[in-house]
Formats: C-alpha cells, sequence, structure tokens
C-alpha cells in the first residue's frame, strides 16, 4: 500500500518538507510518499534550501534544553557571585523568566517534529521486523502527520 494522501499542492510540499527533515528519504521516496514527480521534489529542495535547512536544525530537543539550563545557570552564577545587589537587576530577571517559559514550553509540548520522529522510530523498529507491515503502517502515519499540518 502507497502512502499518498490528498492534500493540495502546497501542502505537499510542506509534507515532503517535513518528511526530508525529519527522515533519510530519497527524492523518490518522497515523491511516492506525497504524490508528485521526484523532479518536483527536487525542485522544491533546490529553491527552498532544504539541505542547509536540515543542517540547521539538526540539534536536538536535548541539546536545545541543555542549552536553555546552561544559559539560566550562568545568569544565576553572575547574581549569587556578586559582592552586592544580589538579586536580579530587572533586565536579568526577564531574561530568567523568558528562559524559563522557553523550558517548560519545550519539556512539556510535542510539535509535529516530534511526532515525526517517534513515527520514524516506530516504523524503523517494524521494518526490521517485518518490512511490508512497516511500509503498510507508513500510510497511517503520513494521513495522522497530514492532519496535524
Amino acid at each position: 500500500m502507497t502512502a499518498t494522501v490528498a492534500l493540495n499542492g502546497t501542502q505537499k510540499k510542506d509534507f515532503a518538507k517535513t518528511l526530508f527533515l525529519l527522515e533519510n528519504l530519497t527524492q523518490e521516496e518522497l515523491a511516492e510518499r506525497t504524490g508528485v514527480a521526484r523532479r518536483t521534489v527536487a525542485r522544491w529542495m533546490e529553491a527552498e534550501k532544504w539541505r542547509e535547512l536540515k543542517v540547521s536544525i539538526t540539534i536536538t530537543k536535548e541539546e536545545q534544553l541543555k542549552n536553555l539550563y546552561n544559559q539560566l545557570g550562568a545568569i544565576n552564577d553572575v547574581i549569587s557571585g556578586r559582592k552586592e545587589q544580589r538579586y536580579a537587576t530587572p533586565a536579568e530577571g526577564d531574561t530568567i523568566g523568558k528562559l524559563a517559559a522557553a523550558i517548560a514550553k519545550m519539556e512539556t509540548e510535542v510539535g509535529i517534529a516530534d511526532i515525526c520522529s517517534v513515527s520514524k522510530g516506530v516504523l524503523t523498529f517494524i521494518r526490521k521486523i517485518n518490512a511490508d507491515k512497516a511500509r503498510e503502517l507508513s500510510y497511517f502515519f503520513d494521513a495522522y502527520i497530514k492532519e496535524k499540518l
């Protein structure tokens, strides 16, 4: 069973881009899963610089959280290292609040990238056991992801 879903042109491009960024698929596989020609996928990739984008977003959620915690720790170290005024300035307080909010959001929200990542992991696991079943299930994962776009 092929994983072609009924999408308009923009949705197909967005879906192909999401699949490209989160999975290691060939242009042919992207074309098949989105229902467009391989050349169309190649044109989209070149025009919107998908390869460069993929490189720029390879930082994981865990790495992003680690960076936020490190920034928060650095601000707290500066504050506690002062001999006087051992409390946050208004600017530091604002930054601490923003960092805390970003951390809370990242730790609790599940985005399309997370859904795609889990879908990819499940399909990779199933593919080792039963490649035909993985192909069949990819249709449902693709449909679910499309619904979330």
